[in-house]
């Protein structure tokens, strides 16, 4: 399987929300968020708690629109303005060894139709066009685990997760090498995509 070697455009990072939280802002208000920090600005407000009880207390916007205002006036998080290498480069920086098997995923979702790529700060999130259905992350020194959202019985490499009420990632496949990437690891993982189509 070949590595994925334009990760900018085949991932999205924190943009894509960055995008998604400026447009509903703009929906719900009519305002776009250079306007709200300015208006929180000549309000006084000092902090995001702050920004969030004026918007929700005097202006009824609640949830993720308010991001948009608070990282206008506030600045954005440092990990929020890195691309897609800079943030799987991150993840793997100390333990290269593990890279190959982010890799094979990677190549396999930028090849697989129906896939979006969302690059984290600590993990890779795989998308169906309906919600996320996969979760790529390094578990420790000597592990990446592959978390799904799949409805299937947690036997043999498909294991089953402790989770929290109302967390439906209750399966992971758990690997040490890129040669457990293997047809069986990528069918369960096509099989969660289309559960999730």
């Amino acid at each position: 399987m070949r590595k994925p070697t334009d990760l900018k455009n085949a991932a999205k990072t924190w943009q894509t929300m960055v995008d998604s939280n400026q447009a509903l802002l703009l929906r719900k208000s009519g305002h776009d968020a250079g306007w709200w920090a300015e208006r929180g600005r000549e309000a006084g407000l000092k902090n995001d708690s702050e920004l969030r009880d004026w918007m929700r207390d005097e202006h009824g916007i609640t949830g993720y629109a308010q991001h948009a205002a608070s990282w206008e006036m506030f600045g954005y998080p440092e990990f929020m303005l890195r691309d897609a290498d800079e943030l799987i480069d991150a993840q793997y920086a100390s333990h290269p060894a593990l890279r190959p098997i982010a890799d094979a995923f990677l190549a396999w979702a930028a090849e697989t139709a129906g896939v979006e790529i969302q690059m984290r700060k600590g993990y890779v999130s795989l998308h169906s066009p309906r919600r996320k259905f996969a979760q790529v992350t390094r578990a420790n020194n000597t592990t990446v685990d592959v978390a799904l959202r799949l409805d299937a019985p947690a036997e043999g490499r498909l294991e089953p997760v402790k989770v929290r009420a109302g967390d439906f990632f209750d399966r992971r496949v758990r690997l040490t090498s890129v040669e457990e990437v293997d047809d069986e690891v990528l069918g369960i993982l096509a099989k969660a995509l289309h559960q999730n189509t």
